[in-house]
C-alpha cells in the first residue's frame, strides 16, 4: 500500500476513535460542574458584646434555634420601662371609664343624706314660722330668714345630687379618646422595646448547617456585622456547563442527574436557571468549527434531603436522564 494511502487510513481511524471516545463507552459524556452554596449571614441590627455563642461550626440547627446573644442591659431596662408605662396608661384608661372610686361616691352620698336632713328640718321650721307669723307671734324679718334658710337647704341638696351623679359618670369622651391614644403610644413603645431586645438574640430562620462563626465570646460586635454563617439545604445548588450544541435541549424545570464522589447512586436535581450568554468565548471568529468551544452555565437545585450530602466547591458530573 502506498505511503500516502496508509497515512489517510490512519487519519480516518484516529478520527473515528476520537469520535467514539467523545461519546463515551456507555453513552454521552457527562457535563462537568461544581456545588455552590448561597450562605445566610446572620447579624444583629444592634451593637454589643458577644455574650453567648450557642452554635459551633458544622452543627445542624432547626428553625427557631438560638444562634447567639449580645449583651442587652440597656434593652432590658427599656423593655421594663415601656411595660410599666403601658400598665399605667391602661389603668388610667380604666379609671376614666368607671368614674370615681366607690369610697368617694360613698362620701358624696353621705353628704347628700345630711343635706336632705337639713333641708327637711328647714322646711318644717318655715312651715311653723308661717303659722306663727299669721298669728302675729313672730316678725316679718324672722319669717324671711326662715324662708331663705329653707331655700338654701333645698339648693344644697340639688347641688349634692348633681355632684353624686357626676361622680358616677365615666370621664368625658374627649378625655377617654386622649387616654386611649396614650395607651396606643405606650403599646407601640413596648413593641419597639421587645423588637430591640429580640435583635440581641437572633434565632435560625430556617434549618441548615452552621458553616462558620465570625466572633468569639467577649468580643465587641458592631451593628450589622455577621456573627454566624448558615447554609440552608434549599440554598445549595449545582452549577454545570454545557456546549452550545446542547443548550437548546435544556430548559428550566427539567430534571438532570448529579453524580459525585460519596454520593452513592447520585441524585436528581431540577434546572432552575439557564444562562443566555456564553461563559467562555474563544479569541477567534465564530464558525462551525469553533461553536463547540462555547459553554453555557446552568444551575440546578437538588431536593433539600439530597442537598445536605453536598458541600460547596465539590466537583460533580451531570447527565440528562
Amino acid at each position: 500500500m502506498p505511503a500516502i494511502s496508509r497515512m489517510c487510513t490512519n487519519a480516518m481511524t484516529l478520527a473515528v476513535t476520537t469520535a467514539l471516545v467523545g461519546c463515551g463507552e456507555h453513552g454521552p459524556r457527562p457535563w462537568q460542574g461544581y456545588v455552590e452554596g448561597e450562605f445566610v449571614y446572620v447579624a444583629s441590627s444592634q451593637a454589643g458584646t458577644l455574650q453567648t455563642l450557642s452554635v459551633t461550626r458544622g452543627q445542624q440547627v432547626k428553625t427557631g434555634d438560638a444562634l447567639f446573644e449580645l449583651e442587652a442591659t440597656f434593652e432590658q431596662a427599656a423593655q421594663a420601662r415601656a411595660r410599666d408605662a403601658l400598665a399605667s396608661a391602661e389603668a388610667q384608661s380604666r379609671d376614666l371609664q368607671t368614674g370615681k372610686r366607690p369610697d368617694e361616691i360613698a362620701v358624696a352620698a353621705a353628704q347628700l343624706k345630711q343635706a336632705v336632713a337639713v333641708r327637711d328640718k328647714a322646711l318644717a321650721q318655715f312651715d311653723r314660722d308661717q303659722t306663727q307669723y299669721a298669728a302675729g307671734g313672730i316678725s316679718r324679718e324672722q319669717l324671711d330668714a326662715s324662708r331663705a334658710d329653707a331655700r338654701s337647704s333645698a339648693a344644697r341638696v340639688q347641688e349634692l345630687q348633681s355632684s353624686l351623679a357626676v361622680a358616677r359618670l365615666p370621664g368625658r369622651q374627649a378625655q377617654q379618646q386622649a387616654q386611649t391614644a396614650q395607651v396606643d403610644v405606650a403599646r407601640a413603645s413596648l413593641a419597639q422595646a421587645d423588637w430591640q431586645l429580640a435583635q440581641k438574640r437572633p434565632a435560625a430562620s430556617a434549618p441548615g448547617r452552621v458553616y462558620d462563626t465570625m466572633y468569639r465570646v467577649g468580643e465587641w460586635v458592631p451593628a450589622g456585622s455577621p456573627v454566624v454563617r448558615l447554609l440552608p439545604p434549599g440554598n445549595i445548588k449545582v452549577r454545570f456547563f454545557v456546549p452550545e450544541t446542547t443548550l437548546g435541549h435544556l430548559r428550566a424545570g427539567q430534571t438532570v442527574h448529579i453524580a459525585c464522589d460519596g454520593c452513592g447512586a447520585g441524585m436528581p436535581a431540577r434546572i432552575t436557571y439557564v444562562a443566555d450568554q456564553a461563559e467562555y468565548t474563544p479569541p477567534v471568529i465564530y464558525s462551525n468549527d469553533t461553536r463547540d468551544k462555547l459553554v453555557y452555565m446552568i444551575e440546578a437545585h437538588p431536593a433539600p434531603a439530597d442537598a445536605v450530602k453536598l458541600n460547596p466547591g465539590q466537583p460533580v458530573q451531570v447527565t440528562q436522564p
